[in-house]
């Protein structure tokens, strides 16, 4: 199939389930890891691979194995190694998709500083962008025009590969959190990369969905085994080389702007945390409840409400990436006045849904300083309000 600017949503839809391999690596994928994962569960414990809340702050009170990467990652590689075309850039892909789930096995069993996991995907990433060609060759702007970046392209896509393992390693502190970002974010870039006629990437992004909807199972709050660096760090890697390979190599503009949608609650809740710890000069990387999960929860969100909302705020902005995909205000190159105040208003009701999100968040900071106010009449010598409330939170303690 040919990239088709006019083609429709259905017209994508038809074309996945089309493909013998997408389907396939869907289905094989899901059931992979629904069988190995509870073989995962039994061997954690024997080889050091339990969560004991010391490593970073957590939601659970008991301990919880947390190596169920291992069987994702397993669950990915063996399909898309029968289904995806190796020959291309999807060999690099794999491979350094293993590199990074190694790395953050040694992490899950014996510990790893940030900066050295941070280093190592860094490191990583460089298979498949210096040898597969995995880069952001040229971006196209709305008004600007297309451009190429030149000597840009490698190192703008390792920060890119790095950043965004980080975002979904960070995000994996609740139980289905993650998974369902990633399998969000995995379905919406199938949709598109088959919406350009790249269907590797879209067989390869079907794989990912597939395995964390086979993770959830068993990860749903109460979880019986965790993800842990293992498979974050490795589905971060693969849906930041997804989003290279199947969409910024397009020439369309949504492509640029789309895994920005679709990826934007990670985002904004990494960007978030890391503010307020360079604001307090406490280091960038470090652990705290500070994050939109633990703040839903001291709102007083039950572990499967605060998941709901994340989950269905992350489809809101990728059903939004989607819909801008398939309704372009400029669909034949001109600008349609019509579509654009359409995909304008369509925008400002998803603004308005996230603006309110953010705001549902920042309750809790007024709670939190209120009760603070009180403890300071009671205590004359107390920190600034704001400042000791973030002492409290990066302690870990609610």
């Amino acid at each position: 199939m040919r990239y088709n600017r006019s083609m429709s949503f259905p017209d994508a839809l038809r074309a996945l389930v089309a493909d013998g391999a997408v389907m396939w690596g869907l289905l094989g994928a899901t059931l992979l890891v629904l069988v190995l994962t509870p073989l995962v569960a039994r061997i954690a414990p024997r080889i050091g691979g339990v969560d004991d809340v010391q490593d970073r702050p957590r939601i659970h009170a008991r301990p919880v194995p947390r190596i169920g990467g291992v069987a994702i990652v397993a669950g990915i590689l063996i399909p898309a190694a029968l289904l995806v075309d190796l020959e291309g850039p999807y060999l690099g892909i794999l491979i350094g998709t293993l590199g990074v789930a190694l790395l953050g096995l040694v992490d899950d069993l014996r510990g790893l500083k940030p900066s050295v996991k941070l280093a190592g995907v860094a490191l990583i990433a460089l298979v498949p962008v210096l040898g597969y060609g995995v880069t952001i060759d040229r971006v196209t702007l709305p008004f600007v025009g297309d451009h190429d970046l030149g000597w840009l392209a490698v190192p703008l896509a390792v920060l890119w590969i790095a950043g965004v393992a980080n975002l979904v390693n960070l995000i994996d502190g609740m139980d289905a959190l993650a998974a369902g970002i990633v399998a969000i974010a995995a379905a919406s870039f199938a949709i598109l990369a088959a919406s350009f006629a790249r269907m590797d990437a879209a067989a390869l992004a079907a794989i990912v969905c597939g395995a964390t909807l086979g993770f959830l199972w068993h990860n749903y709050h109460p979880a019986k085994i965790f993800m842990g660096d293992t498979g974050a760090l490795a589905l971060g890697f693969l849906i930041a080389t997804l989003a290279l390979d199947g969409l910024f190599k397009t020439a369309a503009a949504i492509t640029l702007v789309a895994p920005m949608l679709v990826l934007a609650v990670p985002i904004l809740d990494t960007s978030f945390v890391v503010l307020k710890r360079l604001k307090y000069r406490r280091p960038p990387f470090g652990a705290d409840h500070n994050h939109f999960y633990h703040r839903f929860l001291r709102i007083g969100f039950s572990q499967r409400r605060t998941a709901a909302y994340l989950h269905v705020w992350a489809a809101l902005l990728a059903a939004y990436a989607i819909f801008a995909r398939f309704f372009p205000p400029r669909p034949r190159g001109n600008w349609d006045l019509e579509r654009a105040l359409i995909l304008g208003v369509v925008g400002l009701v998803v603004i308005g849904a996230s603006v309110w999100m953010v705001y549902s968040l920042e309750i809790l900071k007024k709670r939190h300083l209120d009760a603070l106010r009180l403890r300071r009449r009671r205590e004359p010598e107390v920190d600034e309000p704001e400042e000791a409330v973030e002492r409290v939170l990066s302690a870990g303690r609610r």
